[in-house]
């Protein structure tokens, strides 16, 4: 753990914990290398506009990742999580001038051919869906009650019924006539996502909680898991051998990645 490239005192760390008020994003890393680095960049400079009205300099946060690269060595596989927050903010004045800060965490990295998904739909919008903010009490509290209920995590749909997301990974489907689609709607740009739609085709459009039933298949989608089927929505069964989701799977592991 560091902040701003050095080990942080504790003291500086307490409005994180207390207040919890920053963005962050999360990249795995494998040999060295980062699927869409320049995606993670690109989201911590534009939600730190969103967050604090302030610029982020994305070099010095790229060196700060590179830091704990070195300090894994070289084959190793491990996530990289960035968060962006002001020890001094003031809960009462969170209008005031900020000065953020770089917070880069590691933990180990999970395997990326995980068992299928079984998911509950929840009603629930994340604050602010655009961002990748450190507010995940909702998210946490869906996934708690869905696994509760005997499913491994939740799925949110507005009150519209249209589906969103998950509350760490973006959503997709396959439809009837082999095509690739990602829900319509406020959700997070999420980085996979965003470079699986560089390398397949595909449409975006409203999904109701009553098509889901005609897909012929569902997956999520996050930087640690890479592409990975979902079993059931509710009651609904779905496929999980689809060729389309070998296709996107297999498409994902080969992207050669960034040096960080």
């Amino acid at each position: 753990m560091e902040l701003n490239g050095r080990v942080p005192d504790p003291e500086q760390l307490k409005a994180l914990g207390l207040t919890n008020y920053g963005h962050f994003t999360t990249m795995r890393v494998d040999g060295q290398r980062v699927r869409g680095m320049e995606l993670h960049m690109e989201r911590l400079g534009r939600d730190c506009r969103v967050v604090f009205g302030a610029a982020l300099d994305t070099g010095r946060v790229r060196e700060y990742v590179r830091r704990a690269v070195r300090a894994h060595g070289d084959g190793t596989s491990f996530v990289v999580r960035v968060s962006v927050f002001d020890p001094g903010l003031d809960i009462g004045h969170p209008s005031s001038p900020a000065t953020p800060h770089v917070l880069v965490t590691t933990r180990p990295a999970g395997a990326m051919a995980l068992p299928p998904l079984r998911v509950k739909t929840v009603p629930y919008v994340r604050d602010l869906p655009a961002v990748k903010h450190l507010g995940l009490f909702g998210a946490l509290h869906a996934r708690r009650e869905a696994q509760l209920a005997g499913y491994d995590d939740a799925l949110f749909h507005g009150s519209d019924g249209l589906v969103s997301e998950g509350g760490t990974w973006n959503v997709g489907f396959v439809d009837a006539a082999g095509s690739v689609v990602w829900p319509e709607g406020d959700v997070l740009p999420g980085v996979t996502m965003a470079l699986l739609q560089r390398h397949h085709a595909h449409i975006t459009a409203p999904v109701t909680l009553g098509a889901v039933g005609a897909m012929a298949a569902a997956f999520a989608t996050n930087t640690s898991i890479g592409v990975r089927a979902v079993a059931a929505v509710d009651d609904i069964a779905l496929p999980t051998d689809h060729p389309v989701l070998t296709a996107m799977r297999e498409t994902y592991l080969s992207l050669p990645g960034e040096a960080v």
